[in-house]
């Protein structure tokens, strides 16, 4: 006996209500449909089925077998599809989603690699700050930082970034650089709008207790690149994330501030609608993100000891004490 010929016809049949039904469905004659259920009782001693000339239903045993027996194929259905998608060759249009400040600095040059590597695949982008519904766009994939967007999504961690808080030399050379999360209050902070949790910004001392400010100022934006320009024309404070401002920090245009408290570090997701049958170009897509990614990010800073010490503090300007900025 073929069990999951055996299989197959004892679920088609329930499904469809008859033995002609599952037939059909399966492509093949109503007696082997007939046939391949008898073996299978047959091996199992017990009926599954009760047939009259006008209709069939499940015994109680059948009722309980059934219910393995799906669960059972649709296992093996998503074992074959995985190895599928792991041998196959990605190809056709991979259409995906990422914020702008993630997408052009690092998303870009990954794509680059990935097809230099798979020359079948092409890309379709959408760079936005919004939350883009997958479904109704008709996208495979998105780039999420922080919470992946919907109860519908998966999503994989690919990497994580830091919140820097910053400033540029020429703001901190007109006002004290913070010292304590609580001085932000009196500081032109640099807002975003679609943060999380808002204008609160949260901070986490030493000794583990939470520092909220309410952050607040003239300037407030919905594109962090826009913020990070800002902060570097010395208009403000800003809070964002470090793949945004790491290349303003390293060059000198910003300072890290409060850098004895951590900003929170957030979790940058590849979201995608469903776990199951994800396809090749999707699945080879993320694992290859994952691999540049998680380990060694570009976007990640030295820790603080062993940054250079900023324009503003290296002339003895109104900037924070060693430690702080």
């Amino acid at each position: 006996m073929d069990r999951f010929q055996a299989l197959s016809a004892f679920t088609a049949v329930v499904d469809a209500g008859s033995f002609a039904g599952a037939a059909q469905r399966l492509d093949l004659s109503v007696s082997a449909i007939s046939r391949h259920v008898a073996e299978l009782e047959s091996h199992l001693g017990a009926r599954l089925l009760n047939r009259t000339t006008r209709r069939l239903s499940l015994t109680e045993t059948g009722r309980a077998f059934h219910e393995h027996a799906v669960q059972l194929l649709a296992e093996l259905a998503e074992a074959e599809e995985e190895v599928r998608a792991h041998t196959a060759v990605p190809r056709g249009t991979l259409k995906l989603t990422s914020s702008n400040g993630f997408g052009a600095r690092y998303l870009a040059p990954a794509i680059a690699e990935f097809q230099r590597h798979n020359a079948e695949l092409r890309f379709d982008v959408e760079l936005s700050d919004r939350v883009i519904d997958l479904v109704d766009e008709g996208l495979d994939l998105a780039i999420r930082i922080g919470t992946i967007g919907g109860q519908t999504l998966v999503g994989r961690p690919i990497g994580v970034a830091r919140m820097i808080c910053c400033a540029a030399p020429s703001y901190l050379a007109r006002h004290p650089a913070p010292k304590k999360p609580a001085d932000l209050a009196s500081h032109a902070c640099l807002t975003y709008a679609y943060a999380a949790e808002g204008n609160l910004w949260r901070f986490r001392d030493a000794q583990q207790r939470v520092h909220e400010v309410k952050a607040s100022g003239r300037l407030h934006a919905n594109s962090g690149d826009m913020l990070a320009a800002l902060a570097v024309a010395g208009t403000g404070v800003t809070l964002e994330p470090d793949f945004i401002v790491a290349d303003d920090v390293r060059a000198g245009r910003l300072v890290p501030l409060l850098e004895d408290y951590a900003a929170p570090s957030i979790t940058i997701h590849a979201a995608y609608p469903s776990r199951r049958h994800l396809s090749a170009k999707v699945r080879t897509f993320i694992d290859f993100l994952v691999q540049r990614f998680s380990r060694d990010p570009p976007w990640q800073l030295p820790a603080p000891a062993a940054r250079p010490a900023a324009r503003g503090q290296r002339a003895g300007r109104r900037a924070a004490p060693a430690g702080h900025a």
